[in-house]
């Protein structure tokens, strides 16, 4: 488990280090993550979601994962609209951060070494690929927008998302069995192989000459995002796996652990993308990683 997060750490300060220098110029940041945006990360998920046999994610553990994730995000999008005032922009992003775990960087070698199976992240994973993705998206569009889209403009919306439509393709071509020859499969995963590396490169970039985690005006946005993504969410996966649904013990430890993982990397992009809550995002993912060591090893002791 401290391996998979010494090797996010050190991919994060080799950015930082870049950004100090200065070697990639001041919007190194920007031009990462939109690279990230617009082709790694669609050309990963593709990739992803196609080998992945879909209808057997569809399990108990799931049902866990939607009541956690809706939970949070619910929870936070309630306090950041109606108590704080804050944008549908702004309270998506936040609601990200409180929900969307890092399942691929860290939940692998978590489940490998915490739970000895890999395959418990994938409820998850397709999860937050194939429904928050788009959702998360659609609702960033549309915020953004500089005016209000007419009824066709929302329909067509999401054929111009590339993250979207990637994951549209990969559910296609899961759910039929067929995948592209592989001289078209292999540029595909050259790229894809680029979408992690940039990402936390970009974010390492942007912790150069920022502000102290959690301080400034979203302070409280950033402490109640990671409450809910270390603390809340956890609880909540552990009671309704333990006590809605009755699973087994191993189950329950499942669940929870990756309800625990902190917030991924791939939020900061998708603020970077539509220019909203960037350092919600960023603040967010580094406390939340931070406190999610010491929370992983104490539901691993508690619940294992």
């Amino acid at each position: 488990m401290l391996t998979g997060f010494a090797v996010i750490a050190t991919v994060i300060a080799v950015g930082y280090a870049l950004g100090r220098l200065g070697v990639l110029g001041p919007e190194a940041a920007t031009v990462l993550s939109r690279v990230a945006f617009f082709v790694a990360t669609p050309a990963l998920l593709f990739q992803t979601v196609a080998r992945a046999d879909v209808p057997a994610i569809v399990s108990s553990a799931l049902v866990v994962t939607v009541a956690s994730t809706v939970a949070v995000a619910s929870l936070y999008v309630a306090v950041a609209r109606l108590r704080w005032r804050r944008s549908v922009a702004e309270a998506t992003i936040g609601a990200l951060a409180s929900s969307y775990v890092n399942a691929a960087n860290i939940g692998i070698p978590v489940a490998v070494y915490v739970l000895g199976d890999a395959s418990f992240v994938a409820p998850v994973l397709m999860f937050q690929l194939v429904v928050v993705t788009p959702v998360a998206y659609a609702l960033l569009e549309a915020a953004t927008a500089k005016r209000r889209p007419s009824p066709g403009t929302v329909v067509l919306q999401p054929l111009t998302n590339p993250v979207t439509v990637a994951c549209a393709l990969g559910v296609a071509a899961s759910l039929t069995g067929w995948l592209p020859p592989e001289p078209v499969l292999r540029p595909i995963a050259l790229v894809a192989a680029m979408a992690v590396p940039a990402t936390l490169i970009a974010y390492g970039v942007s912790l150069h000459g920022a502000a102290r985690p959690g301080s400034g005006d979203t302070g409280r946005d950033v402490r109640l995002a990671v409450v809910l993504k270390t603390v809340v969410q956890p609880a909540v996966a552990y009671l309704v796996a333990r006590f809605a649904m009755g699973l087994p013990a191993a189950l329950v430890l499942a669940c929870t652990v990756t309800a625990a993982l902190p917030t991924a990397q791939n939020v900061f992009v998708y603020a970077v993308r539509f220019d909203r809550g960037t350092v919600l995002a960023r603040d967010s993912i580094l406390l939340s990683t931070v406190t999610a060591v010491p929370v992983l090893i104490g539901v691993a002791v508690l619940v294992g």
